[in-house]
């Protein structure tokens, strides 16, 4: 079977778990400098550049992914959230996006296949962050015409991260923290030049970020919107991630699933942050949360972002066991090509 038929395969037996955060892990492990700038002799300091660590200190992510598969997860997000030549370029490491990309979703598929040994299928998510550039929006108040970065270049950043992270050996991109639709589209194009590279298809996930409780993200976009915007990519899952916490995303993820023709992933983050920024919300908390939508039938796919730890993880999981996954919807081509089926779907 293709990745692709793999994991519908899975999906439609249960609702599937994607893992947490890393950033609050790699956190706790107070690194120093000298752990994440490695021998590589980079003229910038390194300290909190954490896609790096797949060169310099490979165990930090490896016993992350462990943590998380071992807590449940049937997902593990590669550490490349930021493994992008913009991204990069602040620590004078641009030059180093494609070991990191490769070296990073080849740990991830090394510790995925260990756990696979049970028989139970592990899956790969190659992660795509969407840089701190946008294409919708002008950084300049008095320029509003202004972009610091055009399609193509960006169309090509993306690209030479897809390219590595499937040669590392993921199984699918998943392009996340969607705040600038463009921006996702830009991704995806990306996969689509490098799928006619490789002559094969390269399965998309997509998960966009709210910036206000209206539903939007930075574009402007709600979620039916940016749905119906990137809905020609067929992606593989499409949903909601960061953002805010569970509460906060459930009508948003009611009024998704009610209309998309793919899986729904959701990964919030685990509450709000405190006056400090941390994260209080417990696991149990969190788990009894997304536990609401998985009754409801509304999701397919689980799991954390910010604040959530390999312990969230394993309450999710605990939590959804034995719920009936969402039944994803199949549209006939004259229902589609009508544009009739947000009404069918709310029917």
């Amino acid at each position: 079977m293709t990745p692709r038929e793999q994991f519908l395969a899975e999906a439609a037996k249960r609702i599937l778990i994607i893992d947490g955060a890393f950033g609050t892990e790699i956190q706790q492990r107070k690194l120093t400098e000298a752990d994440y700038a490695g021998s590589l002799g980079l003229s910038k300091d390194q300290k909190g550049n954490n896609d790096i660590l797949a060169i310099t200190r490979p165990d930090v992510p490896e016993a992350i992914h462990r943590a998380y598969f071992a807590a449940g997860a049937d997902i593990a997000e590669t550490n490349t959230f930021s493994a992008n030549r913009i991204s990069q370029a602040d620590y004078g490491a641009e030059h180093l996006v494609r070991e990191i990309n490769v070296e990073s979703a080849r740990l991830a598929r090394r510790v995925a296949d260990e756990f696979a040994a049970d028989g139970r299928p592990r899956f790969v998510a190659g992660a795509i962050g969407p840089t701190n550039k946008t294409l919708s929006l002008s950084p300049d108040v008095n320029d509003p015409g202004f972009r610091e970065i055009d399609w193509d270049e960006l169309v090509d950043v993306y690209r030479q991260q897809v390219a590595a992270l499937v040669e590392g050996g993921a199984d699918f991109i998943l392009i996340e923290t969607v705040f600038d639709t463009l921006n996702a589209k830009a991704g995806i194009m990306a996969v689509r030049k490098v799928e006619q590279e490789l002559g094969r298809e390269v399965p998309i996930m997509l998960s966009m970020t709210l910036t206000d409780l209206s539903g939007r993200n930075l574009s402007g976009h709600t979620v039916e919107a940016f749905w119906y915007a990137v809905r020609h990519a067929k992606p593989l899952t499409i949903g909601l991630n960061c953002s805010f916490g569970a509460t906060q995303l459930r009508p948003h993820v009611r009024a998704l699933s009610a209309i998309a023709d793919a899986a729904i992933m959701v990964y919030p983050n685990a509450g709000l942050p405190n006056e400090l920024g941390q994260y209080d919300e417990l696991p149990e908390e969190t788990a009894a949360l997304v536990r609401e939508w998985a009754a409801a039938g509304q999701v397919n796919v689980l799991g954390g972002c910010c604040g959530s730890t390999p312990a969230h993880i394993a309450a999710i999981a605990k939590a959804a066991q034995g719920l009936t996954p969402r039944q994803i919807p199949q549209l006939d081509a004259v229902t589609r090509l009508a544009g009739l089926e947000p009404f069918i779907m709310a029917a």
